[in-house]
């Protein structure tokens, strides 16, 4: 994976932790490639991040556990899961609208939690940042709120073959409600977006342009900031899709320019059901509501209704509390690493898989971006993706199977499923051996 350059200056190098990880009352063989990845200088190592994930020091089937499966879910620090226990245990309540203790405890918590997500973002205020379940939920709010009344007949809106169904799925029903068309852009054999394609794509008619700042598939990371730059030209509206990125670099939703930027904790080391969403400012604040009910209102009668001002307008009902509690950890927990040195490692460590991976036999690697995070989907001659992963389990190691939510990129290869391997900062080059060793011992098994 390789930076994207918008986002190099994004962050300081480690930024400190704004309160504290659990929350009570919050204040704010042998011949083969190089054995280990280098390590930056920094306050990482990817040792210090397995120390602290309980659940990578289990077995599987006899064996300790080879967490591969990074892109579906990542696995939570002990910060996180104290996080959860310390609000159950001392700390629950609802929010905003109680005058006791224990609600201004738990109302300081969530809005510390905003904070931090701003932060991590590079958001310019908290009041641009609207919690969500995740980034399937947030797609659909802009889709719904924002989409409903920007979009219309003969509107186009872009999307790239690499995207994931939740950033296809929720543009195409909108999309026919509205009238206005989906259309693809399509991908350069090595797995890039086909920028020339796209350019002469966007015109007058394009709305929204909804891309992934990496592909859970593929791993490509396209250049946002100079696509967006483009479509602004145009006067369209871009989403940035960061549920694959933000685990793996800095991100500066000011950089990019974008319009909206959507991720989901349960990929960032959080908890799962809780995610969020970053819009400019003017445009949050003329996005009706999506859901009406509780928390979302100023006054209610049966004549009248107002509404909350932004971000809480799109916030109806008890919200994930601890879910934000338990983000607000992983960011501190992440954040607490060199992100520059977390990067460079990760670079490093799938250079290593590529070519360890390279040479088991009948193994093809799908894409070969330049900039990319650390997924690796393949395909083993001979054997079905499930029936892979079925045998990788028998020695503990987890990876995904399938089409991953992605069958257009899949079909741009001609295939339907695949198998991937997705890295996190606490995969060692230890555990890439042992998944080409099994690989290997799948062959000769056949």
């Amino acid at each position: 994976m390789t930076i994207p350059d918008v986002d190099r200056a994004a962050r300081p190098a480690t930024e400190p932790n704004p309160s504290p990880a659990v929350v009570t009352v919050p204040t704010d063989t042998a011949t083969g490639p190089a054995r280990q990845p280098a390590r930056e200088p920094g306050g990482f190592t990817p040792e210090a991040a397995r120390r602290d994930i309980p659940i990578l020091h289990r077995t599987v089937n006899g064996h300790p556990l080879v967490w591969l499966d990074n892109g579906a879910t990542t696995q939570k620090p002990r910060q996180v899961i104290e996080a959860l226990t310390g609000f159950y245990g001392a700390a629950n309540s609802n929010i905003h609208r109680g005058a006791h203790t224990m609600a201004r405890e738990a109302t300081e918590a969530y809005e510390a939690g905003r904070s931090a997500v701003a932060r991590f973002l590079g958001a310019p205020s908290p009041d641009d940042i609207v919690f969500v379940r995740g980034t399937t939920e947030a797609i659909n709010l802009v889709a719904q709120s924002w989409g409903r009344h920007h979009l219309g007949p003969g509107d186009d809106i872009l999307v790239p073959v690499l995207e994931h169904h939740s950033n296809i799925v929720p543009w195409q029903l909108i999309a026919k409600e509205t009238r206005a068309r989906v259309v693809p852009v399509p991908l350069r054999p090595d797995g890039q977006v086909d920028l020339d394609a796209y350019a002469d794509l966007l015109s007058m008619r394009t709305r929204l342009v909804a891309v992934s700042q990496a592909s859970n598939v593929l791993g490509t990371v396209p250049p946002v900031g100079e696509m967006t730059a483009l479509a602004h030209r145009y006067g369209a509206k871009v989403l940035v899709d960061g549920a694959q990125a933000v685990a793996h670099f800095p991100v500066d939703v000011q950089a990019l320019d974008a319009d909206f930027y959507v991720f989901s904790g349960h990929k960032l080391f959080a908890p799962t059901g809780i995610g969020a969403l970053y819009a400019k400012p003017e445009i949050l604040r003329e996005m009706a509501p999506w859901q009406g009910g509780g928390n979302m209102i100023e006054s209610v009668d049966f004549t009248r209704t107002t509404y909350a001002p932004v971000p809480h307008r799109l916030e109806a009902g008890t919200g994930h509390i601890a879910g934000v509690v338990g983000l607000l950890a992983a960011l501190n927990w992440l954040t607490s690493f060199d992100r520059n040195a977390v990067a460079a490692y990760e670079t490093s460590l799938m250079a290593y898989a590529q070519q360890a991976l390279a040479a088991v036999p009948g193994l093809d690697l799908l894409g070969a971006a330049p900039d990319r995070i650390a997924v690796l989907t393949f395909t083993l001659a001979g054997h079905d993706p499930a029936a892979i992963a079925d045998w990788l389990d028998r020695d503990g190691i987890a990876i995904r199977a399938g089409h991953h939510c992605a069958q257009p990129a899949l079909a741009h290869y001609g295939l339907e499923s695949a198998a991937r391997a997705s890295l996190a900062l606490y995969n060692t080059s230890e555990e890439v051996d042992q998944l080409v060793a099994s690989l290997r011992r799948l062959q000769q098994a056949a």
